[in-house]
């Protein structure tokens, strides 16, 4: 099995060690890491089911009724919006007032059975030691549909989702902490596993280890150039998530 990583990072299960010297396994010590954070879209599930395209009609349907504007001006809408505050929602808020329980409501509201469920991503998360808890923008009922048609829900303790946070969307550095503080968690015995590079640097700073699950999305890939707070980078999930295991 073949499991791509970062061209830092040794290949999952090669040894190390010198000729006379012990070998050991590279992933070890990831093996051993007491919590395990993972987003959710395009992380859990690969961003080829294209759920967001589903999410993003929703989102410009819910602007364009709720400003009563065609769905070109809802579009101009929500980009500046994403652009300027990290998330539509932040920026529905920030500006009008919104009240976000009912938008997430309507945005999450779509067909996750093009997610095909995934018996190694269960099987990989079941032999994996530690705690599991999805960090996600998104709802704690949009996690729970996605991850329940993986068939891994049962596998993680908790969702902390934007509500949890306060509506303050990643990455900025205060839900972060909120998430540690909350399940009560050393984020130097912890990892964190994103689709989106630069979501990755406040769990850096606070000392998690750090997964990048490379996308080609010019939102995804930003920040990936100063490399300092991604620690592995993998094209596929589940299979190096199974090698961590020792699936």
């Amino acid at each position: 099995m073949t499991v791509p990583t970062s061209p830092a990072a040794p290949a999952p299960g090669s040894a190390t060690g010198s000729a006379t010297g012990p070998v050991t396994d590279p992933l070890a010590a990831l093996r051993d890491r007491a919590v395990w954070v993972f987003d959710l879209d395009n992380t859990l599930y690969p961003a080829s089911c294209n759920l967001f395209a589903q999410v993003d009609r929703r989102i410009n349907e819910f602007i364009a009724t709720h400003f009563n504007i065609g769905m070109d001006e809802a579009r101009v809408r929500q980009k500046r919006f994403f652009r300027d505050y990290g998330t539509t929602l932040r920026g529905l808020m920030t500006e009008h007032d919104v009240d976000p329980a009912a938008y997430m409501d309507y945005v999450h509201d779509i067909d996750v059975t093009g997610v095909q469920p995934s018996a190694l991503l269960a099987d990989a998360l079941a032999r994996l030691p530690g705690r599991k808890i999805i960090y996600t923008n998104g709802s704690v009922r949009h996690a729970e549909n996605v991850a329940g048609r993986l068939g891994i829900l049962d596998r993680f303790e908790a969702v902390f989702d934007i509500a949890a946070g306060g509506y303050v969307p990643k990455p900025d550095p205060r839900p972060y902490a909120t998430l540690v503080e909350r399940h009560g968690f050393d984020p130097a015995d912890a990892c964190m596993v994103e689709d989106i590079a630069r979501n990755l640097a406040p769990a850096h700073a606070l000392g998690m280890t750090t997964v990048w699950v490379r996308g080609e999305q010019e939102y995804e890939k930003a920040g990936v150039g100063a490399g300092v707070h991604i620690d592995h980078t993998v094209d596929d999930l589940p299979a190096w998530l199974a090698a961590v295991a020792g699936v």
